[in-house]
């Protein structure tokens, strides 16, 4: 199959080029050609004039069945809001409950431009599943949580869902080790799955620092910080990671994990939306550090849209170290792009768009007065676009939504089975 896309503005993300006006050619999964003028026979043809083309966002890190939870639980502080409303939720989520709520979220991220995304959570299988009928791309982690002796069976889980389904459906889902958090994974277990990690050369996503009831508890139960915790567990020695959150880390702390393969994830929205505060991203990218960006849960962050994180993302900045100049367009573009690509490590394949890579981009209508005039092309997409200006996703060659209508979900079906279902889980709570 080959597609070509016509007369469009083209953003690669590579370097510090410009966008250039002309043609894309995607043959079968990959980017063949970016050129002026392609002349080549398509199967299919998209014009793309008054569009401007970039690579897909990527979600560096999620819970997509928690959309069934959303503005379930709003405005309350983050304990009241898991242990009183989340936790209770999600005991009454049936494995068909996940399948729906992945495909509730994976509908809302393809229509807002996300073809990639990393999840954690249980009943993996039917994530898994969904996203094989999609056409997502996905980074999948059974979270494992450590407080007391389940006989190894969220261990076994985990490594079911690395032997069943790493590199499935046409190579687009990939798997990681997911240890919940430092306060919830005690350093004997936890080492033990730094070692299978090792062993079988598999990334590592956590959780880290997200809350300053966190940080005390850290603090009293080890005499350190979260940061040193995973530091101490040898989670940096060997092993590519994925760090969620990473809100409160001092000084200290980021020079600990300079130098450290993978990268944070940064959950502006949920992040403020729980008050749990604002990372320090400036001085993460000042050390070197990989910083993609993430949405977090809907049950959260309520939104899963990445153009509003970008927007907070870099608003939030500007205004903690009170300068307009941190955090510019290009660089937060970046971080959606290229940065979450490499914090999920999958940057060889997409994050940017080149000949030979993936062919996971998006096509953003410019044709709208709130993105008219065009003076400054990232400008408007870090601070103008939002979600509903996307008119076309593809991935790995395949067009998931053109004109706004998903091509590999049935919508209709999908919003009849969230109603029911969400009803029945919240009910009573």
């Amino acid at each position: 199959m080959k597609t070509v896309i016509k007369d469009v503005w083209i953003l690669t993300m590579e370097g510090d080029g410009p966008a250039i006006n002309g043609d894309i050619l995607i043959e079968h999964d990959e980017i063949k050609q970016m050129a002026a003028s392609i002349d080549e026979p398509a199967d299919t043809v998209i014009q793309g004039k008054g569009m401007v083309a970039l690579p897909g966002l990527i979600n560096a890190h999620q819970h997509t069945p928690m959309s069934l939870l959303k503005g379930f639980s709003d405005d309350l502080k983050l304990m009241e809001w898991l242990e009183q409303k989340m936790l209770p939720a999600e005991a009454r989520m049936t494995p068909e409950d996940i399948y729906w709520g992945a495909k509730l979220s994976m509908a809302e991220m393809i229509k807002s431009g996300t073809t990639a995304f990393a999840d954690m959570y249980i009943h993996m299988d039917e994530i898994a599943q969904a996203v094989t009928e999609v056409g997502m791309r996905a980074s999948l982690t059974r979270g494992l949580v450590f407080l007391e002796d389940d006989g190894g069976r969220r261990l076994a889980e985990a490594l079911d869902l690395i032997e069943r389904w790493d590199g499935k459906a046409d190579g687009r889902i990939t798997t990681m080790f997911g240890p919940h958090a430092p306060y919830t994974c005690p350093p004997e277990p936890f080492r033990r799955v730094v070692k299978l990690a090792e062993e079988m050369n598999k990334p590592i996503h956590v959780h880290l620092a997200e809350t300053v009831e966190e940080v005390m508890k850290i603090r009293a139960a080890y005499n350190r910080t979260p940061a040193e915790y995973l530091y101490d567990v040898g989670l940096f020695e060997r092993l590519h990671v994925l760090l969620a959150h990473s809100v409160h880390v001092s000084l200290k702390d980021i020079r600990l994990l300079k130098g450290m393969r993978g990268g944070v994830s940064h959950n502006p929205v949920s992040n403020a939306k729980l008050g749990c505060g604002i990372a320090p991203v400036r001085h993460m990218l000042e050390q070197g550090i990989t910083v993609g960006m993430g949405t977090d849960g809907s049950g959260s962050a309520t939104t899963i849209d990445m153009f509003e994180e970008i927007k907070a993302a870099t608003w939030l900045q500007k205004l903690e170290h009170g300068d307009p100049t941190v955090l510019p367009a290009r660089q937060v573009l970046r971080m959606a792009t290229v940065g979450s690509a490499e914090a999920l490590n999958i940057a060889h394949q997409v994050g940017t768009l080149a000949v030979g890579k993936k062919a996971d981009l998006i096509l953003v209508d410019l044709n709208k007065p709130h993105l008219q005039p065009l003076h400054n092309l990232e400008s408007l997409l870090a601070y103008g676009v939002n979600g509903a200006d996307v008119d076309t996703t593809i991935v790995n060659g395949k067009v998931l939504m053109r004109n706004r209508q998903l091509t590999t979900i049935d919508e209709e079906e999908l919003l009849q089975q969230v109603a029911v279902r969400a009803k029945r889980i919240v009910e009573g709570i």
